[in-house]
């Protein structure tokens, strides 16, 4: 086990975690966050011995008055640099709602890079505007057009659960699917298991693992078991009791924990036979309908009493097979490279 320190560079924003490395820091020191763009000062949030499964970096030492005076010099430029864009967004008439701002004062790369994060349901011209950013900050720009979850991850928020955004906070964005849902029997509607990025909440992915364990040992709902009250039909899971919900023969539902295998016997069910589909049958008899050109018609008479086929225009006698030609043609991460504070708490204020 290892002394470890969970860090962040925003009030309430995402936790990032440090190894001690040696050093004794408190909860509330500040400290050096090494990234690769140089070290970026930190709030020490908690401490404690744990094992991480990852590597993680390990703290650069206490920041000193110097540290905190380029970083406090940082957060103004980026305030400054926000209330910019602001004005010239709304100056161009762009439809882009401005989420954050980062600002890189030193790298190996440039000297200063200012980076904002913006939304916009449409692919914006944003030419103009970035020359007038160019020579309103003296810096080197990037925009970035973001989506709706890392839009919530940026500007933050709270959750129907009433905490801090997981995605803001302590989760990486993984693909999440209303699928989830499904698979664990929630009978909700798709507006009630999304989040405020209107996207499935990541919090489905927590419990995921213990429902594909449970039905992997778990009978099938329909199959026939023994539980302590008799015979029974298995009607429905109750996953987080680890239990079965059972009918037995009279008719009474009861619950039998799926681990008591000596009672709740599971019986291989019978499946049930697939009714063919219906087709309908054409009778052989069946009058075929007097229509030029078609097998068994009756021949036209044309005006010197000879039969032929009608068709578009063959030779007499002959099936004439015009068409039209052959068969026609067959045919939802942006974000920094370090951890930021742009990139945990939104647009610094």
């Amino acid at each position: 086990m290892a002394s470890v320190l969970a860090v962040e560079f925003q009030p309430h924003g995402q936790l990032h975690y440090l190894a001690a490395g040696g050093h004794e820091h408190a909860i509330g020191d500040q400290v050096l966050y090494p990234t690769e763009d140089g070290r970026e000062v930190a709030r020490v949030v908690w401490r404690g011995d744990v094992d991480l499964p990852d590597a993680v970096p390990v703290c650069a030492g206490a920041a000193t008055p110097a540290d905190l005076a380029r970083d406090e010099a940082n957060r103004q430029v980026r305030a400054d640099a926000a209330e910019v864009a602001r004005l010239l967004i709304e100056r161009h008439g762009l439809a882009m709602k401005l989420l954050a701002v980062d600002f890189l004062d030193q790298s190996s790369d440039y000297d200063r890079l200012t980076v904002f994060y913006y939304q916009s349901p449409e692919r914006v011209d944003f030419r103009a505007l970035l020359g007038d950013l160019v020579r309103a900050l003296r810096s080197r720009i990037d925009l970035r057009q973001v989506g709706a979850r890392d839009a919530a991850r940026l500007t933050g928020g709270v959750g129907p659960c009433g905490r801090p955004l997981c995605c803001s906070s302590m989760l990486t964005l993984d693909p999440v699917s209303l699928r989830l849902a499904r698979e664990q029997g929630m009978l909700v509607s798709a507006v009630q298991r999304c989040g405020v990025c209107g996207h499935a909440m990541c919090c489905l992915r927590y419990e995921q693992q213990a429902y594909e364990d449970f039905h992997a040992r778990a009978p099938k709902v329909g199959t026939t078991v023994m539980t302590p009250a008799g015979e029974g039909t298995v009607i429905g899971h109750q996953v987080p009791n680890d239990a079965l919900l059972v009918r037995t023969r009279d008719g009474e539902q009861s619950s039998c924990p799926l681990a008591q295998a000596s009672a709740c016997q599971c019986a291989a069910a019978t499946p049930r036979k697939k009714k063919k589909p219906r087709t309908k049958r054409r009778r052989a008899d069946a009058a075929v309908p007097n229509v030029p050109g078609a097998a068994g018609a009756a021949p036209l008479v044309d005006g010197t009493g000879a039969g032929k086929t009608s068709g578009t225009g063959g030779p007499t006698g002959s099936a004439d097979a015009s068409g039209t030609g052959g068969p026609a043609g067959s045919d939802d991460g942006a974000g920094p490279s370090r951890p930021t504070a742009a990139s945990d708490a939104g647009t610094a204020q």
